[in-house]
This record gives structure tokens, C-alpha cells and sequence, in this order.
């Protein structure tokens, strides 16, 4: 029953995600012949900024709450009392954080119009109740909302935006759909818990661990949003246009380990709460096995037919795109792995301080590498910086659970899909169709012959490695008879 709800979970999460990928898929093209790259530089210029308003309102939530919820979940009292703790300071965070942002648009912003259009956006901090859902495992509510607000947004794109100078309507619709998809699903939480006034105690008891996990979102957000920022800053929004437009294909590779982590966080911090350790380890071999194989197959593929897709997909003038493709899809590997190690071990272990530790050393590394590249690579500084850092926070928490994550044993096991992943990219890369002239035609005909080159590859692999097993384990077995 419990395998039946996972997979049930993970199905819901993984349509959630694979929108998150048609989404952009439709919208990027549109968005970077409409708006150019200067248009999609100055909105992601802006978004940038919002969100660091946003996500001082909601500080830890994603995990902490997240996490909470899921060790009290059937407890309706209980369920109901730490529900209604957690809120109130959420609630109080983001009346103050709007207010700050408010001050921003009137004294500091040089592009009043576009963030005074992101209000709504800061202010769904204050009502985003997504970690309560996730903490119950109420992934259907989480995917038909998001679904829904994502595909309303995408017509509304499509019939107001229509040439450079709609960046503003771009803003507007982004904010507002995320506002209302916020607010949307408010009911269902309040349908679940009983009204119980929270102690002022009660609550402050709860503001010290989730500001312990704040420091790893800040840590995050310093290598996802604040070198946009410091690209915007010192380079230009052209050149942010390309880097942002590059890291939106970022989720299509990740999309699936996204998708896994998000249903396995609350169910191992339940079955943890329950002594189930077993379980959990047998979960956590097989994810990695699963998230490396999704990661290599697609990273690896887009690298492989970047130099078709490109010109297709964004249209001229995003050539740049191509190099920034194949600094930054190789992150997606290592940030599959780290993905597992954090959902499955450190968050629902409460290692906070591991998971911490290795986000602000990789903040740090990244803000480095970006004051030290963005100035003389412009965009593939920023690419290279995200790299490495990335490399670094895995290494950092891979390490740091050495025997309990048998690290070993599962980075052995993914050898034959890194390996399989880069002998597609080498003979793919340059190669090109020519029996056809029509550019789509060729791009889908590379994109077959690649993978299905990846599959067989991978499966020689796999039979050489199970072969090999075998012949150790007959070994061993032998001189143990003797």
C-alpha cells in the first residue's frame, strides 16, 4: 500500500514537473523572439529581486514545514496546533517583507513599472501554503493547481504579449498567476485542521529551526538568483537574457529528480518517525540509480544536439546559448545525486547542520567565481561558476554521509550512465543529419539516433557489469570453500 501511494505521489509530481518543462517549452521560444534578449534579461533582472523578498517571508518552509507536518500528520490535534504555530510567524514575516519591498519599489528601483507588477508575487509569500501540502503528501492538489494557473498563464502570454515592449504584461501575468495559484488551495488546508489559538511561546519555539534551514535557501539563492543579479549588474541584460534563457532547459533534465525528491522527503521523515531504516536505505539505492540514469540520458542528449536545438528553439541571435549549454546541463548530474542525499538523508535526519555547511561554502565559492569571472566571461563566467559549485556542494554532502548513503557502493553503480552519457555527447556533438534540409526534421532524427546510441551503449554496460559481479562473487565464494 505504502509502494502503491509513492508511485501514486510520484506520478502527480512528475506531470506537476514534466509542465514545469512543456511550459517553458512553449513559452521560451515565443518569449525570446518577442521580448529579445534584452526583454528576457530585464524580467529575469526583476524577478530576481522579488524573489529575495519572497523567500525572506518564507525562510525555511519548504523544509522545515515541509518536514514538520509530515511527522505529525496523523494527529489531527497535533497536526492542527504545529500548522497553526508555523503559519502565524509566516503570516507576520510577510505583512513586514511586503512592506520592505514596497520601500524598494519607491527608493531604490530603477524599473518601477516591472516591480511594482512582481507585489503580488512577494505578497503569495505570506499565503503559500505548498509545504503543509507536501507535508501530507496532497501532491493531486499541488499538481491540478499549478497545472491549471501554468496553462491560464501561457494563453494569457500568448494574446497580450506581442512585441519587446510587453515585458511589463509579461510581469503581470507572471505575479498575478502565481499570486492566485497561492491562494487557491488555502481552503483545502483549512478544511484539514481545527482553529486552535497558537501561544506566542509555541511559536517562537519554531522560529529558530526554521531559520537554521533558511541559511541553506540563502546559500541556494545566492547561486541561483544573486548571479543573475551580478550578471544583470555587470554585464548587461542581453547577456542575462542568454544565461536565463539557457537555465530555463536546466529543468528538463532535472525535472524528474525534482519530481522524486518532492514525494520522498515526507515519506521518509514518516517512515523515520515509524524506525523503518531499512526501508529507507533500500529507497535511497534505488533513487540514485533512477535519478542518474534521467539525469545523464537527458543533459547529455541536449549537450549532444545543443547546435540544432538552439537556433530552433530561440531563434537567431542566441548562438551564445550553445557554449552555456554545455558549461551548465553537466551540473544537472551531480545536482541529481545531491538531490537524493538531501531528501533522503540530511533533511529527514535533521542534519541541518551538514546541509547547511556545504550550501554556504558552495554560496560562497559561487559569489567568488562570479566576481572573478562574470566581469571578464560576462555569461559563461556565470555558467563555469555554477559548475563548479555544484560539483563542490555534492562532493561536500556526499562525503559527509559516507557509509550511511553506501556513497561507494551507489557513485560505482553509476559509472555505466555517466560513461554511456559521455560517449553519446562525443560521437553526437558534431555530427550532422543530411538527408534532410528541413532543420526540425534533422533535429528529431539526431535526437532518436542519440538516444537510442545511449540505450544500447548503457545496456553493453549493464551486461558487462553484471557479468563482472558474477565473476567476483564466484571468486570470493570459492575461496571462502577453500
Amino acid at each position: 500500500m505504502a509502494d502503491q501511494s509513492i508511485k501514486r505521489n510520484f506520478a502527480y509530481n512528475s506531470i506537476y514537473q514534466i509542465s514545469n518543462i512543456i511550459i517553458p517549452l512553449i513559452t521560451v521560444p515565443y518569449l525570446s523572439r518577442t521580448l529579445l534578449a534584452e526583454g528576457v534579461g530585464e524580467f529575469s533582472y526583476a524577478y530576481s529581486v522579488a524573489y529575495y523578498f519572497y523567500m525572506f517571508i518564507r525562510l525555511g518552509l519548504h523544509n522545515y514545514g515541509n518536514r514538520e507536518i509530515a511527522y505529525v500528520k496523523n494527529d489531527e490535534m497535533l497536526l492542527s496546533k504545529t500548522f497553526l504555530e508555523i503559519y502565524a510567524f509566516q503570516f507576520f514575516m510577510g505583512l513586514l517583507i511586503s512592506v520592505l519591498y514596497i520601500i524598494y519599489i519607491v527608493f531604490i528601483s530603477t524599473n518601477k513599472l516591472i516591480s511594482i507588477l512582481f507585489l503580488p508575487f512577494v505578497i503569495s509569500g505570506g499565503v503559500d501554503l505548498t509545504w503543509v501540502l507536501s507535508g501530507l503528501e496532497e501532491f493531486k492538489a499541488i499538481t491540478i493547481r499549478d497545472v491549471t494557473v501554468k496553462i491560464a498563464s501561457t494563453i494569457f502570454v500568448f494574446v497580450f504579449v506581442k512585441d519587446k515592449n510587453d515585458v511589463w504584461k509579461y510581469a503581470l501575468i507572471y505575479s498575478m498567476g502565481f499570486f492566485l495559484s497561492q491562494v487557491m488551495v488555502a481552503p483545502i488546508i483549512f478544511h484539514k485542521i481545527s482553529l486552535i489559538k497558537p501561544k506566542l511561546q509555541n511559536i517562537a519555539s519554531h522560529i529558530k529551526p526554521n531559520l537554521a534551514l533558511f541559511l541553506p535557501t540563502i546559500a541556494v539563492s545566492i547561486y541561483k538568483f544573486m548571479d543573475r543579479i551580478m550578471l544583470g549588474f555587470m554585464s548587461g541584460e542581453e547577456e542575462l537574457g542568454y544565461y536565463h534563457s539557457s537555465e530555463n532547459i536546466i529543468m528538463v533534465p532535472l525535472a524528474i529528480s525534482t519530481a522524486l525528491g518532492t514525494v520522498m522527503m515526507p515519506r521518509v521523515s514518516n517512515m523515520l518517525s515509524r524506525g523503518e531504516r531499512d526501508a529507507v536505505e533500500r529507497m535511497l539505492d534505488k533513487s540514485i540509480i533512477f535519478v542518474m540514469f534521467a539525469s545523464t540520458s537527458v543533459s547529455m542528449g541536449i549537450m549532444s544536439v545543443s547546435k540544432e536545438f538552439v537556433p530552433i528553439f530561440f531563434g537567431s541571435g542566441f548562438d551564445k546559448c550553445i557554449l552555456i549549454f554545455k558549461i551548465i546541463l553537466p551540473s544537472c548530474i551531480f545536482l541529481a545525486f545531491a538531490n537524493v542525499i538531501r531528501t533522503q538523508i540530511l533533511i529527514p535526519q535533521k542534519k541541518d547542520g551538514i546541509y547547511t555547511i556545504s550550501l554556504l561554502i558552495g554560496a560562497v565559492m559561487n559569489l567568488g567565481l562570479n566576481l572573478l569571472l562574470i566581469p571578464r566571461m560576462a555569461a559563461v563566467g556565470a555558467s563555469i561558476g555554477t559548475l563548479v559549485t555544484e560539483i563542490t556542494v555534492c562532493v561536500i554532502q556526499a562525503v559527509s554521509v559516507l557509509k550511511e548513503g553506501n556513497i561507494i557502493k551507489n557513485s560505482i553503480r553509476s559509472l555505466p550512465f555517466i560513461f554511456a552519457g559521455c560517449l553519446m555527447y562525443l560521437v553526437f556533438e558534431n555530427y550532422k543529419i543530411t538527408i534532410t534540409d528541413n532543420l526540425v526534421v534533422a533535429l528529431l532524427l539526431k535526437i532518436v539516433l542519440s538516444g537510442s546510441f545511449y540505450c544500447i551503449v548503457l545496456g553493453v554496460f549493464l551486461v558487462m557489469w553484471w557479468l563482472f559481479g558474477k565473476s567476483i562473487y564466484r571468486v570470493k565464494s570459492k575461496n571462502n570453500h577453500l
